[in-house]
């Protein structure tokens, strides 16, 4: 082959890899723009959805606190996480401990005592030995990716978060965010000061059971009292 031709053929294979560098990162900002249209289709959907009322349990037997509701934007949601919502929302006799809301992510979803598959279909859960709803310590509470935390993904350090129980309204600032192995019990362990740990299967879009574990840490700033 002499050197023009393998000049040639050169160029025409550093043409193709720079097309196809080109078309590859055309992809990959369509699908960025894609996952934002979507973000903030769910927040506009939480700002405008269907309003119902939520009553908390008082673990101290006080009275309850009545809390108006939006209802879930489940255009993100796997089919079968529709499903199993919309066959538990309305069977269980036992109510929410308090209600979590994530505005900028359009999260708003009733926080249940344990983690059993019935209480993740209906909202989240709080993981059973972690601290009280409305006590000092690590809280942990667990929700399916494919459902009430499937935009968590999105959540970033700074970002805050409420925490309504019938002893007052508790807003929290994310500290961290950290994937980790699901045997990897210690973002748990508990703390000295209020702290919020949700924890979800990751990847958020895994198809099968997710290898990993995403953590969202979030600390207490302060307790606002309920009208």
């Amino acid at each position: 082959m002499d050197s023009s031709n393998l000049k040639r053929k050169l160029g025409w294979l550093e043409a193709s890899l720079f097309i196809g560098g080109i078309a590859l990162l055309v992809v990959f900002f369509q699908v960025r723009a894609s996952s934002e249209l979507q973000r903030s289709n769910g927040v506009q959907a939480f700002l405008e959805a269907e309003v119902s009322q939520v009553q908390i349990q008082n673990r101290e037997g006080g009275p309850l606190t009545v809390v108006e509701l939006n209802s879930p934007d489940q255009a993100l949601w796997a089919e079968q996480r529709v499903i199993d919502y919309e066959k538990s929302r309305n069977s269980g006799k036992d109510l929410p401990l308090a209600v979590l809301t994530i505005e900028k992510l359009g999260i708003q979803v009733p926080v249940y005592n344990g983690t059993d598959e019935f209480n993740l279909n209906r909202g989240v859960g709080r993981i059973k030995g972690t601290a009280a709803i409305d006590g000092t310590g690590n809280l942990g509470i667990a929700g399916h990716r494919d459902g009430f935390f499937r935009t968590l993904e999105h959540i970033v350090v700074g970002d805050e978060m409420e925490l309504l129980t019938t002893q007052g309204n508790i807003k929290y600032k994310v500290s961290s965010i950290q994937i980790v192995d699901p045997s990897d019990v210690s973002v748990l362990k508990p703390t000295t000061n209020s702290t919020i740990t949700l924890v979800t299967c990751y990847p958020f879009y895994y198809v099968g059971h997710a290898p990993k574990r995403y953590i969202v840490k979030a600390e207490a700033e302060h307790l606002l009292a309920i009208n």
